[in-house]
């Protein structure tokens, strides 16, 4: 990894680290390149079974480095012979998948970097652990959001920004906030773009955990040491079949898990698990 993302393997555990501190681990196209890079080599490296996501310093991340997006702005601008101006044609006007004329090319990181990050995330076939220890602002908070499990330190806080800035939600908020708070109470928190504090994201769903500042690393370090040591080819399962249901119907939901359940009942940790309960032992889990 570069200076701006540490990558870190325990065990069978790798952290990922945002590491640009001086700036609340603001997002640059250099920081969401390197991020990127590190899931995937966290997803397909065979000694990694969990993966765990913090920032260093105060922030998890402050979402987009808003000096660096300005400077492309202005770039745009420049080369198209005036300031890119602010779309006002109705919501849903542009085709899925088009780039409206005279938008701004700064504003393809959406495609080229966001999206890549978030299916990183949700697709990897392992479990994904944020440790969000600070402000989650923004893009930040989508990459937060996108993790299989959320722990939050008492300090942090969470703070869907997009709108200060005139932007609608990306990275992936408006699919996974619906799905944690409820369909009104996020549309309230993106329009009204309001902080949240740790206690507060608890209440709401957004965080399954609040522990002391200092107690941040070890907790959450233990709970991604707990799912790397165990059944994986199961956690793997169960992640397909959230991501499949959240998109398909409840026909299309039961014989995937029939699909699912069968291909898991063929691997060595289900028979191993099966012959372990019936002799009251403890099981020793593989990933296969």
């Amino acid at each position: 990894m570069t200076d701006s993302v540490r990558w870190d393997l325990d065990g069978a555990v790798a952290t990922i680290t945002l590491n640009r501190p001086q700036a609340r681990n603001a997002l640059t196209a250099e920081l969401k390149t390197e991020l990127l890079r590190a899931l995937r080599q966290a997803g397909s490296s065979p000694e990694v079974r969990a993966v765990l996501i913090t920032g260093a310093g105060q922030a998890f991340c402050a979402g987009q480095d808003l000096r660096e997006h300005a400077e492309f702005l202005e770039a745009a601008g420049s080369r198209d012979g005036a300031a890119p101006a602010a779309a006002d044609a109705p919501a849903g006007v542009f085709p899925a998948g088009a780039r409206p004329a005279g938008t701004p090319a700064a504003l393809d990181t959406v495609r080229e970097h966001y999206n890549p990050l978030v299916m990183a995330i949700r697709f990897m076939p392992k479990p994904v652990i944020a440790a969000v220890n600070g402000v989650a602002a923004g893009a930040g908070a989508g990459l937060a959001f996108a993790c299989d499990i959320r722990i939050a330190a008492r300090g942090a806080s969470f703070l869907m920004a997009f709108a200060r800035v005139g932007l609608a939600a990306d990275t992936g908020v408006s699919w996974t906030l619906p799905r944690l708070a409820g369909a009104g109470r996020a549309a309230e928190l993106l329009m009204l773009a309001e902080p949240i504090r740790a206690p507060r994201a608890l209440e709401l769903g957004l965080v399954s955990q609040v522990v002391e500042d200092a107690d941040l690393p070890v907790t959450a370090g233990a709970l991604a040491a707990r799912l790397a040591a165990g059944p994986t080819a199961a956690y793997a399962g169960i992640k397909e079949q959230l991501n499949y249901a959240a998109g398909h119907g409840l026909a299309e939901a039961l014989e995937k898990e029939a699909e699912v359940q069968a291909a898991l009942g063929r691997t060595a940790d289900h028979q191993a698990a099966t012959l372990a309960f019936t002799r009251k032992q403890e099981p020793r889990f593989l990933g296969r």
